[in-house]
């Protein structure tokens, strides 16, 4: 398939995506009543595995510090999140998922995971590990293009 036809496709599927709800049906299956930025600080910390700063979650997020800042104290206030001390830092504070917001965060991929899995439940065993290969792989090349990019390092767009 050439280049050209993914994007229209990928363009339906956020389109589907987002119109089936998907976001909103995985955040309801983690028990919680979340919008989809404070969800993504959840996933953020909980893909890190560790706990970060604001401006690393805000960094990792896309987004600007203070709109960080406002999700995480929302997300303070329910005991999802908590601060803790900088070992490196003392002046600083890290933020770290509580036990009640890695559980949500659990959840939620767990529900995300499922869907897609039952997506391609009918595809056989080869198709599904080529797809998580090649979608390992895009995903890779792209953070790393767009490094490069940011960098100032990262060669042109192709033109048509």
């Amino acid at each position: 398939m050439a280049m050209s036809a993914v994007l229209p496709r990928l363009t339906r599927l956020s389109a589907a995506v987002t119109r089936g709800r998907l976001i909103e049906r995985a955040t309801e299956a983690a028990g919680l009543t979340l919008d989809r930025p404070a969800m993504g600080v959840l996933v953020t910390l909980h893909m890190a595995d560790r706990p970060l700063r604001v401006g690393e979650i805000a960094e990792r997020m896309q987004v600007v510090g203070p709109h960080a800042t406002r999700q995480v104290q929302a997300l303070e206030r329910r005991e999802l999140v908590r601060r803790v001390g900088d070992p490196h830092d003392r002046r600083a504070s890290l933020i770290e998922l509580t036990a009640e917001g890695a559980g949500a965060a659990d959840r939620y991929a767990a529900s995300l995971v499922g869907w897609f899995s039952d997506v391609v439940s009918d595809w056989s065993e080869q198709d599904r590990a080529d797809l998580g290969r090649l979608l390992g792989r895009l995903a890779d090349d792209v953070t790393a293009r767009l490094d490069l990019l940011e960098a100032g390092d990262a060669p042109p767009p192709h033109s048509p």
